[in-house]
């Protein structure tokens, strides 16, 4: 063998198309320029290049984004979690139906064990020197989100150590897609030493060199675009090095590429919801009637009763006029759902207590979900705190009583509010917040 094999890959694009005319027309440069010299060229996603807070994503339910990688030459990709489970069901089944790429994800079957028609355990592909590069992937167990859309997920670690176990006596080179995070891939690479190369993603980490382990190279490019990686893997299979190319230093063919996306997504979204009698303006740091709004809104959808969640959500006011599921979009962005959590009297003054932290309004909040800037007040829905007492929708709270309190999913992944991790609870998807909201408008709108 002569060829050197050179692997481009992404991550983490969370629909941030600003840099994509410079990825797409560097990749298929250099793809041009790899097999015009006789060597293999591959270009791998590593996931979460959907994200449902851009307008054209949403619009075209992650569609769109596929027409992007079939357009840049994609090889294969594996799933994020923003495609798992923050599409439903059948939109994630309909994702990839026009996709030019395969889709190599080892650990999601439906719920009769039956995996997925547009998805593989592993992929083999021949070079036209005559090398067996096998590709295998997984992406992070979010088990409960899962389990709601009629997904199991698996670990991902054991599906691709499978994975490899099969195909490594037919493979000279395995590549993993691991959208697992870098503590599992570091794991990964020390238990599964069959591993050549794990391309990694999902915690957003960067590695600009590589991270060798054992002999095993570990690349990722961070996110939203401001990397490619290279791996380059000379004749032998033995020198393998990894490189990053910042996107910001490439030109850019074409400055006004997202707001053109983001025109599109408007217009994909300008379904009339209701027409909005006065302005409702978002306030971070108060309570205020598109609040009060929001908070009756989560009440009547999950007949909860009370409901706390952060003034930070709303990124714009509500506007006078006809008010549309752009605007709804564009008002709450985020690819959060709510979350029904059964708590004792006593565990949900606790829980109140926790919100009166001083600290958060000010957070500027990046992850779990959350797409806006700062965090904000809390808001308290049925809930009240008078001298020692918490009263719930005017009663005074049972200490040993049973209640069920309606929030954000991103307060119960411990971070906040450590208790409500642990506590009964009941996701409620595939809706979003907005969808939650609009529905309410809507169903007030047709009586």
């Amino acid at each position: 063998m002569s060829e050197t094999i050179h692997i481009y890959h992404t991550n983490d694009l969370h629909s941030h198309f600003g840099p994509w005319p410079s990825i797409k027309n560097l990749l298929n440069e250099r793809k041009r320029w790899h097999e015009e010299e006789g060597d293999t060229c591959l270009i791998l996603d590593i996931g979460d290049h959907v994200d449902r807070s851009h307008p054209f994503t949403e619009g075209t339910a992650g569609r769109g984004n596929v027409v992007l990688l079939n357009e840049a030459c994609y090889d294969a990709v594996t799933i994020g979690n923003n495609e798992g489970i923050t599409l439903s069901k059948e939109e994630l089944n309909d994702l990839y139906v026009q996709a030019d790429f395969d889709v190599i994800v080892g650990n999601l079957k439906d719920t009769g064990g039956e995996r997925p028609v547009w998805a593989k355990p592993h992929h083999i592909l021949v070079t036209e020197g005559g090398v067996r590069i096998g590709l295998v992937g997984a992406t992070a167990e979010f088990t409960p989100f899962y389990k709601r859309l009629g997904w199991t997920i698996s670990d991902g670690k054991d599906a691709i150590m499978e994975a490899v176990e099969e195909i490594k006596g037919q493979t000279d080179l395995i590549v993993c897609l691991s959208h697992l995070g870098v503590k599992d891939d570091e794991l990964l690479a020390e238990m599964c030493p069959d591993i050549d190369v794990i391309l990694g993603a999902h915690t957003h980490h960067l590695f600009h060199d590589g991270k060798m382990i054992g002999n095993t190279l570990l690349a990722a490019t961070g996110k939203f675009g401001a990397y490619i990686g290279h791996v380059t893997i000379e004749s032998n299979l033995v020198g393998k090095k990894a490189y990053l190319i910042e996107t910001a230093a490439l030109r850019n063919p074409d400055e006004s590429f997202d707001e053109s996306l983001m025109k599109e997504g408007k217009s994909q979204l300008n379904e009339p919801v209701f027409y909005n009698t006065e302005k409702l303006k978002a306030e971070w740091f108060k309570d205020s009637k598109l609040s009060n709004l929001f908070g009756q809104a989560l009440l009547e959808f999950s007949q909860a009763d009370c409901a706390l969640f952060n003034a930070g959500i709303f990124m714009d006011d509500m506007h006078e006029g006809e008010i549309t599921r752009y605007d709804f979009h564009k008002m709450l962005p985020h690819p959060i759902n709510l979350c029904l959590i059964e708590l004792t009297g006593a565990e949900l003054k606790e829980i109140y207590l926790q919100s009166l932290n001083s600290e958060w309004p000010h957070i500027e909040l990046k992850g779990l979900g959350f797409r806006g800037a700062i965090f904000g007040n809390i808001i308290h829905v049925n809930l009240e705190l008078i001298g020692h007492k918490l009263y719930i929708n005017g009663q005074q709270a049972v200490h040993d009583q049973v209640y069920r309190l309606i929030t954000l999913d991103m307060f119960t992944f411990g971070y906040f509010f450590p208790a409500l991790k642990r506590a009964p609870k009941t996701y409620f998807m595939p809706e979003f917040l907005r969808d939650v909201f609009s529905q309410f408008f809507r169903s007030k709108a047709l009586k």
